[in-house]
């Protein structure tokens, strides 16, 4: 049996590490195509590391082509790019004219905002900056009067589409993408793939993974693993649960090594928009799994964002969306528990 791991994000709280996402490619068939072989493209863009793997009879995707699609995704939704679309939005009075990217992402982002009750919300980086987590870090915690303040100059009730142009309502609001862009970029780039005539791939980029089709040329399911919580970040953890992947996406969001240390106490890098202040609840990670990148990566910071039961409520009435979440109960034991439907 052969593996081929990668690994995914890496959460943590308190003084737990968590490896959510390895993925693992899992002989499980020994049907043969031997016209098919095994192409891959690996490299560093939007501050991770990305890896394609694609089957076809012969070299189809260079690895410029790709590089390409990353330059125009920063170019229109990268805060860390000064020339960036959504930096002229920012440091605009009225708001500018979206290109195709970036009103994809907003109009999904919007949605996704009404649907959680406000519990992801693009337009909070007046809070994350506030805290340090912006493009110009910081350890210093904010005071109750820069959080009122960060919080006057949120709140997407303020950001409007109009035809092609995104307005908003005071000069101070400004968005950050980065909770559904990089999903949105595993999108994209497997929409190029098939556009090249590839129908059997797997795009990784920092975590978040999309899959269509088999492994060639055995023609085996594609398994992602998901690994267990480990207390030592240097200690190989391992796999909790395994998942097969026939299609779709699958994402992980949660409390992992951007954070504050405020005394003994670590503050997670996720906000409430609400509150302005960093999320509490008994979240570790959550696990999305739907049909593509941008709603499981936009989900996964909904379902994060909320208590084990709100969140298993929101899930009702979503369907085909499914959660696997890691959490701590009262007691501190680390437990786990998924929906019906996420390991079928």
């Amino acid at each position: 049996m052969c593996r081929v791991f990668k690994q995914g994000k890496i959460l943590s709280i308190k003084n737990i590490v968590i490896l959510p996402i390895l993925l693992i490619l899992l002989s499980c068939g020994n049907r043969r195509f031997p016209s098919y072989s095994q192409f891959q493209i690996s490299g560093f863009a939007q501050g991770t590391s990305y890896q394609i793997t694609y089957y076809a009879a012969d070299v189809i995707i260079s690895s410029q082509s790709i590089e390409q699609k990353f330059t125009e995704l920063d170019s229109s939704l990268s805060i860390y790019k000064a020339y960036s679309l959504i930096n002229q939005f920012n440091s605009s009075e009225k708001g500018i004219e979206m290109d195709e990217h970036l009103y994809k992402v907003v109009k999904r982002s919007l949605k996704i905002w009404k649907e959680s009750d406000g519990v992801f919300d693009i337009s909070i980086l007046p809070i994350v900056e506030a805290w340090g987590f912006g493009a110009q870090r910081h350890s210093n915690q904010p005071s109750d009067e820069i959080i009122s303040k960060a919080i006057a100059c949120s709140g997407s009730d303020k950001l409007h589409i109009i035809g092609r142009q995104l307005v908003k309502d005071t000069p101070c609001l400004k968005i950050d993408v980065n909770g559904i862009a990089q999903g949105y970029s595993v999108d994209v780039i497997a929409d190029y793939i098939e556009s090249q005539g590839v129908q059997n791939y797997l795009i990784e980029i920092g975590g978040e993974i999309r899959v269509k089709g088999r492994k060639q040329p055995g023609n085996q399911i594609m398994r992602i693993g998901i690994e267990q919580p480990s207390e030592d970040k240097d200690e190989e953890a391992g796999i909790q649960k395994i998942i097969e992947l026939k299609g779709g996406a699958i994402t992980t969001s949660g409390n992992y090594r951007k954070y504050i240390q405020n005394g003994s106490k670590k503050l997670s890098h996720l906000m409430d928009p609400k509150t302005g202040r960093p999320i509490e609840n008994e979240m570790i990670s959550v696990t999305v799994r739907t049909r593509n990148a941008m709603s499981a990566d936009g989900y996964d910071n909904v379902l994060i964002g909320k208590d084990l039961k709100n969140a298993f409520t929101f899930l009702k009435k979503h369907k085909g969306l499914e959660a696997y979440f890691i959490y701590q109960d009262k007691h501190g034991a680390i437990k786990d528990t998924s929906s019906a439907g996420f390991f079928r």
